[in-house]
């Protein structure tokens, strides 16, 4: 029977890989990337140079599939609307996905994603895994690796605990913080931001620590209070765009 593997790789520098996904790695035989486009190039790239550096006791290969066009709510979806599309994304993930395992993955064969920080924090690929397997045309075994995630570099490189002294912690989208601009007490963590939805936030209480492209080259990182800050952080994310096609950032918010 086949082999999935869902690895996480970390937040950005090859260097984050645990040793216990480096050793899943060095079970594969094949590594599936879904190719998003010449924009994000530079993360199919990243994935390349981990199983350089890491997968060294077995050949491999690596197949690109193209990925299905992913559903923004900038498009004017209402939120019933784009969560119907990303289901709909998802079944689509899952049928390309679907083929590639039947066409290029043995019978016997391992077969692995690798996800960019940890696979249960804001990722799709286990769900679609579930479709996969709901489709019931092929059959494997699966085991999810869990990776560092965004959040834990994001506070490493700012030098500060995710949590403050006896306060909650809110994980929550730029969507969700748009309906909601008044951050709860404790820190915010906000992921999947194109908008930066806190510059609707005028409280100068409440300090940021933004983070975009982290352990990678273009690492790029701010924080202060969010009033004195957020106008070099818009410039800063749009600059990075504009250089290198791609931007992953998150933030903390939190009064202090």
């Amino acid at each position: 029977m086949r082999t999935v593997l869902v690895i996480g790789i970390g937040a950005g520098d090859p260097d984050m890989i645990t040793l216990q996904a480096v050793r899943a790695l060095n079970r594969v035989d094949v590594i599936m990337v879904l190719d998003k486009g010449k924009e994000s190039r530079q993360l199919v790239e990243f994935r390349e140079e981990i199983c350089r550096r890491h997968l060294r006791e077995r050949p491999y290969r690596i197949v690109e599939i193209p990925d299905p066009r992913r559903p923004r709510r900038a498009d004017g979806l209402s939120l019933t609307e784009y969560e119907a599309a990303v289901r709909d994304w998802h079944a689509k993930r899952a049928k390309a996905l679907e083929a590639t395992l039947l066409e290029d993955v043995p019978e016997d064969g391992c077969a692995a994603f690798l996800v960019i920080g940890d696979p249960s924090l804001y990722d799709s690929t286990i769900r679609v895994v579930h479709n996969i397997l709901d489709r019931g045309n092929v059959e494997f075994d699966w085991e999810v690796i869990p990776g560092i995630t965004s959040l834990q570099a994001l506070t490493a490189r700012h030098r500060v605990p995710l949590n403050q002294i006896g306060e909650q912690v809110v994980i929550t989208t730029g969507r969700r913080l748009t309906a909601d601009p008044s951050p709860p007490e404790g820190t915010t963590a906000v992921m999947l931001d194109d908008a930066l939805a806190c510059q609707a936030i005028d409280d100068p209480g409440v300090r940021i620590y933004w983070g975009a492209n982290i352990g990678t080259p273009e690492e790029v990182l701010r924080s202060g209070p969010l009033t004195e800050v957020i106008e070099e952080i818009v410039a800063a994310r749009a600059e990075l765009r504009e250089r290198t096609g791609w931007v992953l950032d998150t933030y903390l918010l939190r009064r202090e």
